[in-house]
């Protein structure tokens, strides 16, 4: 565990540890977002009577989420989209005791390997497998496995909003014979997860594009890793400069930033083309649906997954 005191040990790394206090029903919400940030390693515990520091009557109903993060320049960052995404909670379950968090600084030499041992391939779809380098899996029958070393990139498969892109990328490209060969277009890459996936489920080329220049690092390994660099190029750049026309586009963003480049998208769509757009909380369904409804869109699939949705539109077929 971390807190190692031995000074002889070099170099020694540095952690932060977010503790969050919060009730069943909100844990594995919370779970799940901390790994999408980047959490190496999120472990539950329950609090023994008398021993939690949240208001009573029901204390002995909550329950502690640690969450571990290489500590970097960004940790004031990661506080806030913690809180933020709380504060969203809040107003989605009113009726839940608002979570809490606390962070602590941790000095261990040896944490960065101990983690990993919590990291298990993870079955996010019929055919799609999500694991990390350091675990075997042996694939069967029509299986995809996908290697993915996160880092402090989002989108380990885990969260609701990157599972639900990869369902909805399986059925296109697995199940739709309108193009004999698909581009596609990755909005937000992150750890190139959706990337990867779309080129080993048939695609015969993808672009990859995050203004996260960090994030343009990671995924360049995990393609690399993965053996998909002949079909997927990776570009730090904003979307809104990206020219061209793809049959599948995905964007796994914000509603609010969806919005924004929504013509833009919408622009690059492939006649009878597909748009998948996740990472949107259901209090923004509204806000979506009234951005993307439009003559030239259909809307072929909606996918809910807790209070995160993820929208598959379509472009018409005729001019």
């Amino acid at each position: 565990m971390p807190g190692s005191s031995d000074k002889s040990a070099a170099p020694r790394e540095k952690w932060v540890r977010f503790k969050l206090f919060a009730s069943p029903q909100l844990d594995e919400a919370l779970s799940n977002y901390l790994t999408e940030m980047g959490a190496q390693g999120v472990f539950e515990e329950f609090l023994e009577p008398g021993v939690s520091d949240l208001p009573e009557p029901d204390s002995q109903d909550e329950r502690v989420l640690n969450a571990y993060f290489p500590s970097d320049a960004d940790d004031a960052k990661r506080a806030a989209r913690l809180q933020a995404y709380i504060d969203c909670l809040a107003e989605l379950f009113p009726d839940q005791e608002k979570p809490t968090f606390n962070t602590e600084l941790i000095v261990d030499p040896q944490w960065g390997e101990v983690w990993k041992r919590f990291f298990k391939p993870l079955r996010i779809s019929k055919n799609i497998i999500v694991k990390p380098s350091w675990e075997r899996y042996s694939a069967t029958g029509r299986e995809t496995v996908i290697e993915i070393d996160p880092g402090m990139a989002f989108g380990t498969g885990q969260h609701p909003s990157t599972s639900m892109c990869l369902e909805a990328m399986e059925e296109i490209l697995l199940k739709d014979r309108t193009f004999p060969k698909w581009r596609v277009l990755d909005v937000g890459t992150g750890t190139g997860i959706l990337g990867i996936s779309a080129a080993k489920l048939g695609a015969s080329t993808v672009l990859c594009v995050d203004i996260d220049p960090q994030a343009v690092e990671i995924a360049h390994k995990n393609v690399a890793v993965n053996h998909v660099g002949d079909r997927v190029v990776i570009v730090n750049s904003d979307v809104a400069k990206i020219k061209g026309s793809f049959e599948l586009i995905v964007a796994n963003l914000t509603a609010e930033t969806l919005i924004k480049i929504k013509s833009h998208l919408v622009k690059m769509m492939e006649k009878g083309g597909y748009l998948v757009i996740s990472g949107i909380i259901e209090k923004n369904r509204q806000d979506v649906e009234k951005a993307f409804t439009r003559d030239d869109l259909i809307q072929h699939r909606l996918i809910a997954d807790k209070e995160w949705v993820c929208y598959v539109y379509r472009k018409p077929s005729k001019a």
